[in-house]
C-alpha cells in the first residue's frame, strides 16, 4: 500500500511540475475575456470595467497587475493566429467545473450592453466547443448569467 501512495504522490509532483504557471493561465483566460469584449468590434469602457473588476475579485490581482495582464492579453492576442493556444492552457490547467464558471464569465461580459450580437454569439459557440464543454453547459451557463437565482 505504502508503495502505491510513492507512486501516485510521484505522478502529482510530476504532474504540478509539468502544468503551465499560474501566469500563464491567467494571460489565457485574459485574452479569452478582452476578445470577448472586442469581437463585436466595440470595446466599450463598461466592458473594461467588468473584465478589471473580474480579474480583481476572481482572481485576486491588483488594478494595477490586472491593468498590466490585460495589456499582455492583448499582445499575445495580436500575435496568434487563433484562439486555440488560450484554450489549450485552460483545458490543460481547468477542470470542467472551472471550465463552466469561466463561459459564465465570459458571458458576463458579453451581456455587460444588455444585448449579445451574432459575432458574440458565435465566439461563444466556438469557445465551448474548444474549451470541450456540452452545448446544455452552454446555455446553463448562459440562463445563470441572464436570470441569477
Amino acid at each position: 500500500m505504502n508503495i502505491l501512495k510513492q507512486f501516485l504522490g510521484k505522478i502529482t509532483e510530476t504532474k504540478a511540475v509539468d502544468q503551465k504557471p499560474d501566469h500563464d493561465i491567467l494571460v489565457a483566460v485574459c485574452a479569452l475575456l478582452v476578445e470577448i469584449a472586442r469581437i463585436d468590434e466595440t470595446f466599450n469602457p463598461a466592458e473594461m470595467e467588468t473584465i478589471l473588476t473580474i480579474l480583481e475579485e476572481k482572481y485576486g490581482l491588483s488594478r494595477t497587475h490586472a491593468d498590466a495582464l490585460i495589456k499582455e492579453a492583448e499582445k499575445e492576442l495580436e500575435q496568434s493566429v487563433d484562439l486555440w493556444q488560450f484554450a489549450k492552457v485552460i483545458n490543460e490547467n481547468y477542470s470542467i467545473k472551472k471550465r463552466i464558471e469561466l463561459v459564465e464569465t465570459l458571458w458576463r461580459i458579453v451581456f455587460v450592453d444588455g444585448k449579445m450580437d451574432k459575432y458574440e454569439h458565435h465566439l461563444m459557440y466556438k469557445l465551448a466547443k474548444i474549451l470541450r464543454l456540452h452545448h446544455d453547459q452552454l446555455i446553463e451557463a448562459k440562463l445563470k448569467v441572464i436570470h441569477p437565482s
